[in-house]
């Protein structure tokens, strides 16, 4: 992992800044990246958007991407895409995805809020853009219930994240600071322990003991649960509303100003998905599942798929406030130097799509591009 805060005031820059917030995004299971080309069929008659051939779409192979997996499982992005082929890339981590997107392997993405503040910063503004919402909430801290029973037993205890400085790692950090409790961002160690480990193996780390709780994303979560242990805390009784982004849709600029109809079709299958899976959740449910058995070769069993799905809100708006306190918690915790965010919104395609169907605007908290 890159240097701590110390290490990053004393290089100095702009782009080293950035660099201590998130490595992975919001969960990682799935397959290794991997080009899945759409199996959808391109309707009779139908134009290229924009003259272009095909539009890359990257996303994980999680259930927090539920709008990508249910619009790709049901041919919505190649619908709207006409003759232009909607293409596929399946992730494990934020930082490849950043990295597709900035060497042009994929020209729109669902990422995790942390990897897209990361992105956005390291590239001093230039790289990328948030243009939509995906997701809300679907992180749980869960517990061996024989060790901790409330609250204040899990001081003294051994909890696992994700990775240093990702989504997870800064909401527990900030969570532990709140309690009073000290712990050195960098090292994990103090009045909680703090276990780096990645999503696929927490369950096993869990099971042999080696920690006594998670702070995680689902499916993780729910695999925990699956294993004897307990729900906590859900991280979305410490929003107001009960709501902070999980998920957000995120274009390269240059693909955004050079073929912006490409854009406003994808963002168009993407409303279109998330209105028919608030609809119909049950079929959206068994779509995403069936989905993420194409691109992992394993489905998620009922004991986990179904609570993990209960604790996701799809959602058009990017839930601008809340990726802004976010990056506010990783400042306090001693992971980031202040970033400065104007510009890295801009939800004007969007806004447009939701007039057109009959939608409310979203706001981008001030911090759209001018």
């Amino acid at each position: 992992m890159p240097a701590i805060r110390s290490a990053l005031v004393r290089r100095g820059t702009a782009a080293a800044v950035a660099l201590p917030l998130l490595a992975l995004a919001a969960c990682s299971y799935g397959s290794e990246s991997k080009d899945d080309s759409s199996k959808a069929k391109v309707a009779a008659g139908s134009k290229k958007i924009d003259g272009l051939d095909s539009v890359k779409i990257g996303y994980f192979g999680n259930l927090t991407h539920a709008t990508a997996l249910v619009a790709n499982q049901k041919g919505y992005f190649q619908k709207e895409l006409g003759a232009t082929r909607a293409k596929y890339q399946i992730f494990n981590a934020g930082p490849s995805e950043i990295e597709a997107l900035n060497s042009g392997s994929i020209d729109i993405g669902w990422i995790g809020p942390s990897p897209a503040i990361n992105g956005y910063t390291k590239s001093a503004g230039k790289n990328l853009r948030i243009i939509g919402g995906s997701a809300s909430g679907g992180v749980k801290l869960v517990v061996n219930p024989e060790k901790i029973k409330s609250l204040k037993d899990v001081k003294g205890k051994k909890i696992a994240t994700p990775q240093l400085g990702n989504t997870q790692d800064v909401a527990f950090l900030n969570w532990a600071a709140e309690q009073g409790w000290k712990v050195d961002p960098q090292s994990g160690k103090g009045a909680v322990s703090v276990v780096r480990t990645d999503n696929k193996i927490t369950p096993d780390a869990y099971k042999s003991g080696s920690i006594d709780g998670a702070w995680v994303p689902e499916p993780t979560a729910s695999k925990l649960v699956a294993e004897g242990g307990k729900v906590l805390l859900d991280e979305r009784d410490l929003w107001p509303d009960k709501k902070f982004v999980i998920t957000n849709i995120i274009v390269s600029q240059k693909f955004l100003k050079e073929h912006p109809k490409a854009v406003e079709a994808v963002l168009k299958a993407s409303v279109e998905t998330n209105k028919w899976i608030n609809a119909n959740p049950d079929e959206a449910k068994a779509t995403a599942n069936k989905q993420l058995e194409a691109d992992s070769g394993k489905a998620l069993p009922a004991d986990v798929l179904d609570p993990a799905w209960k604790s996701i809100q799809v959602t058009d708006d990017p839930l601008a406030s809340t990726l802004n306190t976010e990056a506010e918690h990783a400042v306090k915790a001693g992971l980031l130097e202040k970033p400065t965010l104007t510009g890295i919104y801009d939800l004007t395609l969007l806004n447009k799509v939701l007039a057109a169907e009959g939608g409310t605007p979203v706001d981008d908290a001030g911090l759209g591009a001018k």
